[in-house]
């Protein structure tokens, strides 16, 4: 007769996680400030006489920031926070630019509501100790 060996149970290593450091810190103040960022720059528009119609909106063609309508304009809203003012209206690239243009246009598609309103991009820049700038239409700046 054969005798019966005892089952031998493996465990499973043991994970090690590396210490959080410097750049979860970072991330997590820089989505903070983000958020910040957002919320003032829908403040500032709503006291321009803008209504939000949404925060952070994801389409296939990429995340818009804040939607806005002012009467018969929607405008999408891309908002930048860097160290200084000129380095936050400049952070407008024109790939983002045509994939905010793409993203707009597919809210409008999704939303019967919003037919015949006029689809703008603009931008809200954000940098320390200075106050909030709304550049509208951006693209009349672009080829």
């Amino acid at each position: 007769m054969t005798a019966k060996r005892p089952s031998v149970r493996l465990k499973a290593p043991k994970v090690v996680r590396a210490p959080r450091g410097w750049r979860v810190s970072l991330g997590r103040l820089s989505h903070r400030l983000g958020h910040r960022s957002e919320w003032l720059a829908a403040a500032l528009l709503m006291l321009k006489g803008y209504q939000i119609l949404g925060f952070r909106l994801k389409t296939r063609a990429g995340e818009i920031d804040l939607l806005a309508r002012r009467g018969r304009t929607l405008a999408v809203v891309e908002v930048k926070r860097r160290s200084t003012m000129d380095q936050a209206l400049a952070a407008l690239g024109p790939d983002q630019y045509a994939r905010l243009l793409a993203a707009g246009r597919a809210v409008l598609r999704q939303r019967p509501s919003l037919a015949g309103h006029l689809l703008r991009i603009d931008i809200v820049a954000l940098a320390p100790r200075r106050f909030p700038r709304h550049r509208r239409d951006v693209n009349r700046g672009r080829a």
